[in-house]
């Protein structure tokens, strides 16, 4: 049966006209699969589906997400990155000198919500990969996720009592209202670049963005793939935190808030 897949024209170019119509015809395209972007099942027979591939310097991933969710389009992304998740994800490296399809990459989730802390609503960010993050060239099969965010400044976060200290040089990028990216130092005092970066900028709610606005910053907790999950409330996602913080499983730093 032919799948409801939508193949950009840089998808297209990129993995040639044959494998393309391979997969519009259903002959390559799975039926059910894990949305790249929201992590929910998808099915392809049912529901549109983008194409999305991720490229790095000689290995490419093809990966599925819900049309709702991700336009069809080519992500560029460091070979070390795709690797790290290729290493993760499957145990196995990706040959090099040649592109194939590999498991997807690892992506970080980001929920936004409003957090009560010392009685004050602030406005936060909670990350969570979808895969375990290996550390760039590490062979090993652990999680490397928080070391890697502490050695950035990140602080642990045993309990949510109090709201965590400034991390300065990154922050949160917010525009029009929405959402875009939360940015790291560039390499030596260059210009901030994207830690993360919305595929298409996410809507925030008006107490969310009247939070940000008044404090200044936003709080960013993250903790490894497991520890939070998706979580339809406010009072369900601060539950989830309230565990991986029990658990030592939470860091969490206050970004200062860039844009508006």
């Amino acid at each position: 049966m032919p799948r409801m897949l939508d193949v950009s024209d840089a998808v297209r170019a990129e993995i040639g006209d044959e494998e393309a119509d391979r997969l519009l015809a259903g002959e390559n395209a799975p039926g059910s699969y894990d949305c790249t972007s929201c992590r929910t099942p998808g099915d392809s027979e049912q529901e549109r589906t983008s194409t999305v591939l991720f490229i790095g310097d000689e290995t490419a991933v093809l990966a599925f997400a819900h049309a709702s969710c991700l336009p069809s389009q080519v992500v560029q992304v460091t070979e070390e990155q795709l690797q790290g998740a290729v290493r993760s994800i499957s145990g196995d490296i990706a040959s090099s000198g040649s592109r194939q399809t590999a498991p997807e990459p690892a992506v970080l989730g980001v929920t936004s919500g409003l957090m009560l802390i010392a009685g004050e609503l602030h406005p936060a960010l909670v990350v969570e990969p979808t895969a375990p993050i290996v550390r760039p060239g590490g062979t090993g099969a652990g999680d490397d996720f928080l070391p890697l965010l502490i050695e950035q400044g990140f602080m642990p976060v045993p309990e949510l009592a109090s709201v965590p200290p400034v991390l300065h040089g990154w922050s949160v990028l917010l525009a029009v209202g929405q959402l875009h990216a939360v940015l790291q130092p560039g390499s030596d005092g260059g210009q901030p670049v994207a830690w993360w970066q919305a595929h298409q900028p996410l809507q925030v709610t008006d107490g969310w963005r009247a939070a940000a606005n008044k404090h200044q910053q936003v709080l960013m907790f993250a903790a490894p793939v497991g520890s939070i999950g998706r979580q339809p409330r406010e009072d369900l996602l601060r539950d989830a935190l309230d565990k991986a913080a029990a658990n030592g499983k939470l860091v969490a730093a206050a970004l200062p808030l860039a844009g508006t």
